[in-house]
Parts: structure tokens; sequence; C-alpha cells
């Protein structure tokens, strides 16, 4: 079974979701993936997954870094989930770029480096904000996509003073 419950953020309404393993989903309304692993007749209610994500949140918010990460159950493909986990060790305040991170799991797994793949991996992340994407820049700098939209991606980056 799956839960929701909706959380008011400062870039906007947000929906949490949860499975009895943790964290499935945090979306932003009207985001291109928006609820994309959400089950039909998942219920509202605040599961302990979804306060702890609530809180971490709001220490977020209030422009601390969290000092723990809520339960959390990435669903995707071993690589998928390989680059998301690669995405939590991304520390707050900093950024990354994509051919760095694919740099990274290519040295680290023994295969051929694979940005355009790590990129689609990053951007098909569900758990927007704990799960860092919005930390990954192009090469030269850039603001590169987020599926939250470009104006988001840039409002947590000056929320964390990677921008001014």
């Amino acid at each position: 079974m799956q839960y929701t419950s909706e959380y008011m953020s400062p870039v906007g309404k947000m929906l949490l979701a949860s499975d009895s393993e943790g964290v499935i989903g945090i979306w932003y309304d009207n985001e291109k993936y928006y609820a994309d692993t959400l089950e039909a007749g998942a219920a509202e209610q605040e599961t302990p997954a979804i306060a702890e994500a609530k809180r971490w949140l709001d220490v977020y918010f209030s422009g601390k870094a969290p000092d723990f990460t809520p339960p959390l159950h990435m669903i995707g493909t071993d690589f998928q989930r390989l680059v998301w986990k690669k995405l939590l060790e991304i520390p707050f305040g900093q950024t990354t770029t994509y051919g760095t991170l694919a740099g990274e799991i290519a040295a680290e797994r023994g295969f051929p480096s694979a940005p355009r793949a790590v990129g689609s991996a990053v951007g098909h992340n569900h758990i927007n904000i704990i799960v860092p994407c919005h930390r990954v820049i192009g090469a030269d700098g850039s603001l590169t996509g987020y599926a939250g939209g470009l104006d988001i991606k840039r409002a947590l980056l000056r929320h964390e003073k990677v921008l001014k």
C-alpha cells in the first residue's frame, strides 16, 4: 500500500508518498514526472516515513543541512538506484556535474563513463530535494534540466548559497 501527504514548501506545494519501506516520492505540483510511480488508490495518510521527510524538509528550508535521512525506498532500475545513491553523497551547498558523476560511477564500477545515462537517471529521480538532483549542473556551470523546472532548481541552489 502507498500513502500520500501534501507539504507546503517555500518553492511551492509538494506531494510526498511512502510505502511500508520508506519515502518513494516527493514531487512538485505540475512537474514533469508528477507522481509517476504512485499507484492508483494510494491513501492520504501521514506515515512515519512521510513525517520524517517533512521534518527533514523543515530543517532544510530553515537553512540548515539536515543531519539525518528519512527512510527511503528508491524505485527504479539498478543503474538508476546507483546514480541516486551517488546523489545522496553531494553535500549541502555544493554541486557536481553530470560528467563528474558519470566518471565517478564508471571508476567505481569498472565500466565506461556514460554521462547521458547518468543524466537520464538524475532526471528520473522521484525523491526531490532529499535525493539532491538539483545539485547536478552542466560542465560549463549552467543550470540544465530539472523536472520541477529551472526556476525551482535556481531557488534551491540560491537557498543553499551556491548561486547568488
